[in-house]
């Protein structure tokens, strides 16, 4: 079973949707909660509607950050969080960050003149690490990885669990939205740990890894 943090169930955030539907995602949030990996739902514009408390504690040594964090908005956590290395690993620019960064371009691309994916773009583009990787390093990497590794479903991708069973590892992406919660305009997605890599080194508590001040490695540097 996945580390959990335990403490009362998160309600649902508060969304314009009949009353049904509320209903709907208060008895949801109640399946969420009985889940052990860490799992939640995000809007067309990755803002979480709903997470469980594997999910809570996958992120419970974050520093704050105004923003960025994982239970707001998970796309803005992943891109900008300077302490999101700590849970993503050390290489979630690559396996994380151009990913999603793709499947943001493609939603900005079909939703048009939509707010909230506006304000992301906004915000990537005051980023010039994010923005540099958004016009450049996206594009490089969907030509040399093709537009399958976009794809979040499926996808395993690096993680760094709190619960010292698992640590340094690796998760499955899964995304498994019923036909209800699709209606409404959202998507669940679970992360699956593995079992811990094996390593020479004793485990240690989450290290304080922030991001660079330089570039995306798949972005080349600028020549003088």
């Amino acid at each position: 079973m996945a580390f959990q943090s335990g403490g009362q169930r998160p309600a649902p955030r508060s969304v314009p949707v009949r009353s049904e539907a509320q209903a709907y995602l208060q008895d949801y949030a109640a399946l969420l909660e009985a889940v052990s990996f860490p799992s939640f739902v995000v809007d067309h514009s990755w803002d979480v509607v709903l997470s469980n408390s594997a999910f809570t504690a996958l992120f419970r040594h974050l520093g704050p950050h105004p923003t960025a964090m994982p239970d707001d908005n998970f796309l803005r956590f992943v891109l900008f969080h300077p302490e999101a290395a700590t849970v993503l690993g050390p290489d979630h620019e690559t396996r994380w960050c151009l990913p999603m960064l793709a499947q943001f371009a493609d939603a900005l691309d079909r939703c048009g003149p939509d707010h909230a994916l506006q304000a992301l773009r906004r915000d990537i583009a005051q980023d010039p690490i994010m923005d540099a990787a958004y016009r450049q390093g996206v594009p490089h990497w969907l030509r040399v990885a093709g537009a399958r590794a976009a794809v979040s479903d499926g996808a395993v991708r690096p993680l760094v669990h709190p619960d010292p069973r698992r640590g340094v590892t690796d998760c499955r992406v899964v995304e498994e939205t019923p036909q209800t919660l699709r209606d409404l305009g959202y998507t669940r997605i679970t992360l699956v740990p593995r079992a811990a890599r094996r390593t020479d080194t004793p485990a240690r508590g989450p290290r304080r890894v922030r991001r660079s001040a330089g570039h995306l490695r798949v972005v080349p540097a600028p020549e003088a």
